[in-house]
C-alpha cells in the first residue's frame, strides 16, 4: 500500500524523476487510452492522478478546442508535468486529492485517468464526488491493472523475492491492483451513481528496459519503481544482493530487439453521468 504522505514524499520524488521511464512503460496501452478518451468530443477534461501529464498534454494537444486540467497528489510530479507543457494554452496541472478536490465552476463532461484512481482509500466516496462535480451526461474514461497473475511484469518480479519479504496483495487495499476485479468496480462505480460501466480487457507490453544496456536499465527501473522495490530496499544486504542477481538472470532472458518488455495485462473501464 501506498499512502498520501508517500506519494507526497519520497514515493512521489522516486516517480517525477523516473517520469521518462515510466510513460514509456505505458506506451502501448496510453495509445488505446487515448483512443477511447477521444471517441467523443469534450469540451473540459479532468486527468485524475495525471503523474508526469503525459495523458493530460496528449489529450490538450489533441483538442485544442478543449480545456484540460491534470490533477495529481504529488507536489513534484506536478511541478514536472507543469515545466512538460510549456506553452500549451489549454492545459491546466494542480496539486490535489481528486477525492474532495474541486474548482469552482468547473465541470468537466470527460474525467480521464492512467492508472491514477486504485488509490482513494473510499472508492465510492471518491467516484461519487467525481460524479457530482461533473457535467450532465460526462464520461469517465480510466485505465487499471488487472490481477496480478496476468501481469508477469510484476508477479514474476515479486517471487524473486525471499517469501518472507512478500506482502500478500489485499484487493482492498488503495495500490496498484486495487481495482483488478471486475464485479468489484461494477459495484463501486454503481454505488457512486455511474451508469453504463463496462470493462475492456487490454493487454499490452510492459516496457521495462531500452537504451544501449537495456539489461541495466531494466534492473535500476525495477530497483526504482515497481512491486518489488520497496521491498528489495528493505532487505539485509545479502538477501538483496541475491534478489538483485535472481532479477537480473530474470531480465536477462528477456531481451529482444534491443528492449526489455513483458505482458500486461488492464481494464480501460468506461461509464456515464446520467443526462
Amino acid at each position: 500500500m501506498t499512502d498520501k504522505n508517500e506519494w507526497q514524499g519520497r514515493v512521489g520524488q522516486n516517480w517525477a524523476a523516473e517520469w521518462r521511464r515510466t510513460d514509456r512503460s505505458f506506451t502501448g496501452l496510453t495509445d488505446v487510452l487515448l483512443n477511447r478518451a477521444s471517441a467523443r468530443p469534450f469540451r473540459r477534461a479532468l486527468d485524475v492522478g495525471c503523474g508526469a501529464g503525459e495523458l493530460s498534454l496528449a489529450l490538450a494537444r489533441g483538442h485544442a478546442g478543449a480545456e484540460v486540467v491534470g490533477l495529481d497528489i504529488s507536489p513534484d510530479l506536478i511541478a514536472v508535468a507543469r515545466e512538460r507543457s510549456g506553452y500549451l494554452g489549454n492545459v491546466f496541472f494542480d496539486e490535489g486529492d481528486a477525492s474532495h478536490w474541486q474548482l469552482p465552476g468547473y465541470a468537466p463532461d470527460l474525467i480521464a485517468s492512467r492508472h491514477g484512481v486504485m488509490f482513494f482509500d473510499r472508492p465510492v466516496a471518491a467516484f461519487a464526488h467525481l460524479l457530482a462535480m461533473a457535467a450532465p451526461g460526462a464520461r469517465l474514461v480510466y485505465s487499471c491493472f488487472r490481477d496480478v497473475s496476468e501481469n508477469p511484469w510484476a508477479d514474476r518480479v515479486i517471487s524473486l523475492l525471499p517469501p518472507e519479504a512478500v506482502v500478500p496483495i489485499d484487493p482492498l487495499t488503495p495500490g496498484p491492483f486495487a481495482m483488478a476485479d471486475p464485479v468489484q468496480v461494477e459495484g463501486i462505480l454503481a454505488e457512486a451513481g455511474w451508469q453504463e460501466i463496462r470493462l475492456e480487457p487490454v493487454d499490452f507490453a510492459f516496457i521495462l528496459g531500452g537504451g544501449e544496456n537495456p539489461l541495466e536499465d531494466a534492473v535500476s527501473y525495477m530497483l526504482t519503481i515497481g512491486p518489488a522495490a520497496r521491498a528489495a530496499r528493505m532487505l539485509p544486504d545479502e538477501d538483496r544482493a541475491n534478489f538483485i542477481g535472481r532479477l537480473r538472470r530474470f531480465l536477462a532472458n528477456n531481451v529482444e530487439g534491443g528492449l526489455i518488455a513483458l505482458r500486461a495485462g488492464a481494464w480501460i473501464v468506461s461509464a456515464q453521468k446520467a443526462l
